[in-house]
């Protein structure tokens, strides 16, 4: 998975470290139902928050910006630390978040918008519970959700993942930050991405050059759900760092260094296409899973001995369309006998695929089950690829491979596809909705 940056045109909204006053604090509601194994299910009245990213920065107690367009405000950010110490990251209304970011919920349902009218593009959201990011331990445990991807085109992704951020942002372990969740602070994930304004509670202002700053913020990525209307894909990835970790240079693992970084950027993807299926997922009815209508994704987390406190051996998945269980089909260019994650299809991917298992080599499985008996935050977003026009997930992708070796084809789109500009012309009014999500125990 790679995630290029989302430029919010127009908008002086971008990540602080202190905690502003000038707007209402408000956060969507967006209730989750928790199931016990006796059967028991109760709704628990859990927020969303936005991220940092997306926010008004400004000076502490005025209305001075301290980001605009693609640069810091010099005299605010002449360092790291005096730029934290200087800006503040201001609050979002409920008007902002419907209008500003089109991010809008109703019952258990949230709504991310593409473009807004002002001009921002797309989002990210996390899951709150309280004042602190919800967390999730998902071994030994189903987690599902309803879905609707019907408008999302080529080269846009609806998102739907875990990362091990702090609980509260980093406020504790960062005392710079005293934003912390609230304000959606400290993220990270397994590409190291360089666009975080904040990282440490410091600003990312040294380097900084077209929207990217010298240093990454790493950690450990479930992602359960990435797709448009044409393709999805399911992946872990490992890290070999405890926690949000900031990163800098090669262990960031950027160009030759990908394998020597941090964190696994490839991830063990499991996408149907890809794995030779291409009649499984996509719009109309010639498909088993019609995008043109919701539908429910369901991913259990087992473990070798069945419960909570074993080993992650295995990462399954089903849907659920017009009452009906489908499960996922099998890696037919892989094996035929797969149609789950384990550490052997993981390696056996790598093979008939010519890719490097990097997955493996940093812990696995097992490894991601550590990482979840810790507790993970559930990110929702929408967002479009400037780095790689999303042809890795939707597309023929590396460019010079040959598309007819096994995994290079990942779905339907062509290779012109998906360059950001194209797309906000001529889908701004995509979106994807997430609903009912449900943690509970494992169906068989």
């Amino acid at each position: 998975m790679r995630r290029g940056l989302i430029v919010a045109a127009g908008l002086c909204g971008v990540l602080g470290q202190q905690a502003g006053n000038q707007k209402a604090q408000f956060f969507p509601k967006l209730p989750m139902t928790v199931c016990s194994g006796d059967g028991q299910c109760e709704t628990q009245q859990t927020t969303v928050t936005i991220d940092a990213n997306w926010r008004w920065v400004h000076n502490v107690g005025g209305y001075t910006n301290c980001y605009t367009g693609m640069d810091w405000d010099a005299s605010l950010c002449p360092n790291p630390t005096a730029c934290a110490a200087n800006c503040a990251l201001e609050n979002v209304p409920e008007d902002d978040y419907a209008n500003t970011y089109l991010v809008k919920t109703q019952d258990q349902t949230l709504s991310l918008g593409y473009v807004a009218p002002g001009g921002n593009v797309g989002s990210r959201t996390y899951l709150m519970d309280g004042d602190e990011y919800r967390m999730f331990k998902l071994k030994n445990r189903e987690f599902s959700f309803d879905v609707d991807v019907s408008t999302l085109p080529c080269g846009l992704n609806g998102a739907l993942y875990f990362v091990e951020m702090d609980a509260d942002g980093g406020m504790a372990k960062f005392p710079a930050n005293k934003a912390g969740a609230k304000y959606g602070t400290g993220y990270c994930d397994a590409q190291c991405p360089h666009d975080i304004k904040f990282i440490n509670g410091e600003a990312n202002t040294e380097e900084w050059t077209n929207g990217a700053g010298k240093y990454g913020t790493c950690c450990t990525e479930m992602d359960i759900w990435e797709s448009n209307s044409l393709s999805t894909a399911v992946t872990p990835h490992t890290c070999s760092v405890d926690g949000q970790t900031r990163c800098d240079g090669a262990n960031c693992g950027t160009g030759a260094n990908r394998y020597k970084g941090y964190c696994d950027m490839d991830g063990c993807d499991l996408n149907p296409w890809r794995a030779g299926n291409q009649t499984y997922y996509g719009p109309g009815s010639s498909f088993v899973i019609d995008t043109t209508k919701p539908f429910t994704v369901a991913t259990a987390f087992h473990t070798h001995d069945g419960t909570d406190s074993g080993d992650l051996v295995e990462i399954s998945r089903y849907f659920i369309q017009d009452g009906k269980r489908i499960p996922y089909p099998a890696a037919n260019n892989v094996d035929k006998s797969m149609s789950s994650i384990t550490d052997a299809f993981c390696q056996k991917r790598a093979t008939s695929w010519n890719e490097t298992n990097y997955f493996g080599t940093l812990g696995g499985l097992k490894r991601m089950g550590d990482v979840m008996d810790k507790g993970m935050v559930l990110v929702m977003s929408l967002w479009d690829d400037g780095a790689a026009n999303m042809l890795w997930l939707d597309s023929d992708f590396p460019l010079d491979a040959n598309p007819s070796s096994p995994g290079t084809s990942r779905g339907s789109c062509p290779t012109t596809s998906g360059k950001p500009d194209d797309v906000r012309k001529k889908s701004p009014n995509a979106k994807v909705s997430y609903g009912n999500i449900k943690v509970g125990p494992i169906t068989k």
